[in-house]
């Protein structure tokens, strides 16, 4: 040890640990989406891409109002055009190497030196212009320009300075198009290639945090959740996410005549049926409309769940039902609209199913989860008492994940047992959890445990429960009549 003459100071590390929060509501979608509008679309494959704004979406994963095409655009419409919410952590799984179809002499009419391949999907790469008979292939930016319309269609303008004959009424085209028909329930579900290291579909949940530091929170996957084996996976991986963290599934129930529910006393049946009864599982019914979009409910209920927590400070505790539901209407697959009053939406709540009703307006309605009626455990059953769960678990984990690995002394246990205890406090202040706190047990730490490096503290979480029933008994009072007459 060096010799010391004089005032020396030294620090500690503080004993207090500030949270670091995970976010409550991020949503995963894992789709389809017009990646033929990317200058290079095989790097919007199967890779989880983070998405802030609606204008980062356009440049990162393309965008069309084609929800039946490109699924993922639903969320992307419903968070940041219709609920100004973000991030969205999107995985495309529309590969421009498999899922084509090859057009060749194709004959369009030229007027006004353009044509508009009224199609969406079209890749560019490869593209060729050639003439009427197929004979003649001219070059791109020497005889004709390129480039997408509003619409997502082709445009082809020629060159006056080019090879293309003023004479010329049409011309022939080849080029690749994107097939979205050929993406099956096994593309969205994915897995894990050992040969080439890669990640597809669902199974890139496990790369979110990773790659770029943020937990997913709820897991959509419009057009697909309403498929039972795409459901099942999803709530298979609403837990133990990277080995710990954890989130909730935003599902579909099918609304389509063949398989699914079109009427809301075919609901209960349908869900149970197909084992949508997860206690991170919310279940929803039927479509619903914007205008003229249609969007399968689960897209807008993700996008509320984000912003009802986004205006309660990002804090899951609020639930979503009976808040205000920007759509404009309730359908089913066939665009039949559905209205519900209150009794029969009720029904559907009580079986563990979330769906809407106009009353004074577009509200979401139902506060349970898939788990209900099984479950009355509220932890279990209530959204945001689960989702609670979910975040101040993951908030613990992600806080202090620092200490692993530290010297397991008094100093350790103290330091974790009152930081928790005084974030527990600034919630409870807030009006936000009934009470949290964390104690140390020494009995439920056996010495076995401890000498093998593991230590084990108990937390008590009280998260409020929704207040789905108010109820005021009225009676009629004669004495007040009688003195009110002077009697």
């Amino acid at each position: 040890m060096a010799y010391t003459h004089g005032v020396y100071v030294y620090e500690n590390p503080t004993s207090i640990v500030p949270p670091i929060t995970a976010d409550s509501a991020v949503q995963f979608v894992v789709g389809t989406a017009p990646i033929n509008l990317l200058e290079n679309p095989a790097e919007a494959v199967n890779k989880p891409i983070v998405i802030y704004s609606f204008a980062e979406a356009v440049q990162k994963i393309g965008y069309s109002d084609s929800f039946d095409k490109f699924s993922i655009c639903e969320c992307i419409d419903a968070s940041f055009r219709i609920y100004n919410v973000a991030p969205l952590v999107v995985v495309n799984v529309l590969d421009p190497e498999e899922h084509v179809t090859y057009v060749v002499d194709e004959v369009y009419e030229l007027g006004n030196g353009e044509i508009v391949i009224d199609k969406e999907g079209v890749l560019l790469k490869d593209f060729l212009v050639k003439s009427q008979d197929g004979m003649t292939t001219y070059e791109k930016d020497i005889d004709y320009t390129v480039e997408f319309t509003n619409e997502g269609y082709i445009k082809v303008t020629v060159l006056e300075s080019g090879s293309i004959s003023e004479e010329a009424s049409q011309l022939s085209f080849a080029y690749d198009q994107l097939d979205p028909t050929v993406i099956t329930e096994a593309d969205i579900i994915g897995g894990y290639d050992a040969v080439t290291g890669k990640y597809t579909g669902l199974e890139n949940i496990n790369q979110v945090y990773p790659r770029m530091g943020i937990v997913p929170g709820l897991i959509v996957c419009p057009g697909w959740s309403n498929k039972v084996n795409v459901g099942k996976v999803m709530s298979a991986k609403t837990e133990g996410i990277n080995g710990s963290f954890k989130c909730n599934a935003v599902k579909d129930i099918d609304t389509t005549a063949d398989n699914g529910a079109v009427t809301y006393s075919d609901v209960k049946a349908w869900k149970g049926d197909n084992d949508y009864t997860g206690s991170h599982d919310i279940v929803c019914w039927p479509m619903v409309k914007v205008g003229s979009k249609k969007y399968h409910f689960s897209a807008l209920a993700a996008a509320l769940i984000a912003y009802t927590d986004a205006v309660n400070e990002g804090v899951p505790y609020v639930s979503p039902s009976n808040k205000q539901f920007r759509i404009s209407g309730t359908i089913l697959e066939d665009g039949r609209e559905v209205y519900l009053d209150q009794v029969q939406a009720n029904l559907l709540n009580g079986n563990g199913i979330t769906t809407a009703i106009n009353v004074n307006g577009w509200k979401s309605w139902g506060s349970r989860t898939g788990a209900y009626p099984a479950s009355s455990d509220p932890k279990d059953s209530f959204i945001p008492v689960r989702r609670m769960f979910d975040w101040w678990g993951n908030t613990f984990i992600m806080t202090y994940f620092q200490k692993v690995d530290d010297p397991m002394n008094k100093r350790l246990i103290e330091s974790i047992v009152d930081s928790e205890n005084i974030r527990a406090n600034g919630y409870k202040a807030r009006g936000q959890i009934a009470d949290a706190r964390m104690e140390f047990v020494l009995e439920d730490n056996p010495i076995t445990d401890l000498l093998n490096g593991s230590i084990r503290f108990k937390q008590y979480l009280t998260p409020y429960p929704p207040s789905v029933t108010i109820t005021n008994v009225l009676e009629f009072d004669p004495a007040a009549l009688t003195a009110a007459l002077g009697g």
